[in-house]
């Protein structure tokens, strides 16, 4: 009994002041490799769960997470990024205007940083995203002992244009 409180206390505190988890989608038998690798998301934890907000424009894509699925939360260390805990998570998926959407959205507001539309936000988030709740069930799981390095997802980002010619020298100089 007392190592099961251990735990939940380790993954609560450890969450709460992390500011990303990296989560995936439990795979079937999750002996072998995910179908959908770890995405960094950020999270609020409120109510005994981490909650995150996504796949809406301009907000974090949730691939393989969904209702009433598993997943695999690995909390990482604030200040040397380094993996602390990993613990299942059952996925629910919040239905807007009820109370329990009401209080979360409100804890994610206050943690959303760079938002285009401020106060209009809670209202895009109910029209166009999702807001899962991801609740710890059980203790904890061994931390992944490999790198779980991926490649990084396509995306539209582009450099602008390449670096100008000049810079390394400048940058030599500035040393000196």
């Amino acid at each position: 009994m007392t190592s099961e409180l251990l735990e939940r206390a380790l993954v609560e505190e450890a969450t709460k002041k992390s500011g990303l988890i990296w989560v995936r989608a439990a795979s079937a038998d999750d002996a072998g490799s995910p179908a959908v690798p770890a995405r960094a998301l950020w999270h609020v934890w409120h109510e005994g769960a981490a909650y995150v907000v996504g796949d809406g424009p301009g907000e974090q894509p949730l691939p393989g997470l969904a209702d009433g699925g598993d997943a695999v939360v690995t909390v990482r260390s604030k200040d040397k990024g380094g993996r602390i805990v990993s613990w299942p998570a059952r996925v629910a998926e919040l239905t807007p205007g009820t109370p329990e959407w009401e209080g979360a959205v409100a804890e994610l507001k206050g943690k959303r940083l760079n938002a285009l539309d401020g106060e209009a936000m809670p209202e895009r988030w109910r029209r166009e995203c999702r807001v899962l709740r991801l609740e710890p069930r059980g203790g904890t799981v061994p931390l992944p002992s490999d790198s779980q390095a991926a490649p990084p997802p396509p995306s539209p980002a582009v450099t602008r244009r390449p670096i100008p010619a000049a810079l390394p020298r400048l940058l030599r100089r500035k040393r000196r």
